[in-house]
């Protein structure tokens, strides 16, 4: 399999982990946790693919996607304990999904027929990476993580950046895409650990 497809399926995997865990989090029901775990999941790809025209969406043509899905709400649901460990595992998976998505975002809006700008290329890949967590914490009844707390967005744009940007050395080839992802994970949590904002006092 191409590393980019194993990798959007772990990406799903992450935040049907994600969606799911806030939905149990919420005390949503049974139907209610695969809903949110399904749009968490492939929320911000789909709308990547209807905006740039990429129809049938992703999840359509590969019956693997919504398996990851399945399986990451199945993972949450059997894995959750308690509250603390849940809150810290939210965290961890949106972290890893938003990195993953990220560098897949970049990926498809750069081999897209059509030649985007580089600075839309960026936006292709924040809006992949950050648009199933505002429509899951919409329908979870929150004010999206992405207006109001610690950098989310910021992460996702400097990783697909670095992405673009070591792309003109041939030293880094092969390993773009694992450093790019590891800058994402390691400036979002750091936006947690010291409350990063971009906030205007």
């Amino acid at each position: 399999m191409h590393f980019f497809f194993i990798a959007d399926l772990v990406g799903t995997f992450v935040f049907a982990v994600s969606g799911a865990l806030a939905a149990r989090e919420r005390n949503f029901d049974l139907f209610g946790i695969f809903i949110i775990a399904f749009v968490a999941a492939v929320g911000g790809g789909t709308l990547r693919d209807v905006i740039i025209g990429r129809t049938p969406v992703f999840w359509m043509k590969e019956p693997l996607y919504v398996l990851s899905i399945f399986l990451g709400a199945l993972t949450a649901i059997l894995f959750q304990k308690k509250a603390g460990y849940m809150h810290r595992a939210l965290i961890l998976f949106d972290t890893l999904g938003i990195a993953v998505f990220t560098i897949i975002g970049t990926e498809i809006a750069l081999s897209y027929p059509y030649q985007f700008h580089y600075s839309i290329v960026v936006a292709i890949g924040m809006m992949t990476a950050c648009f199933g967590g505002v429509i899951r914490d919409i329908l979870c009844n929150e004010i999206p993580v992405i207006f109001h707390k610690e950098l989310y967005a910021t992460p996702c744009l400097i990783g697909s950046v670095i992405f673009l940007g070591l792309r003109n050395f041939d030293f880094f080839q092969g390993y773009i895409s694992l450093i790019a992802m590891f800058v994402i994970v390691v400036v979002r949590l750091c936006a947690i650990k010291y409350s990063l904002q971009l906030r205007i006092d």
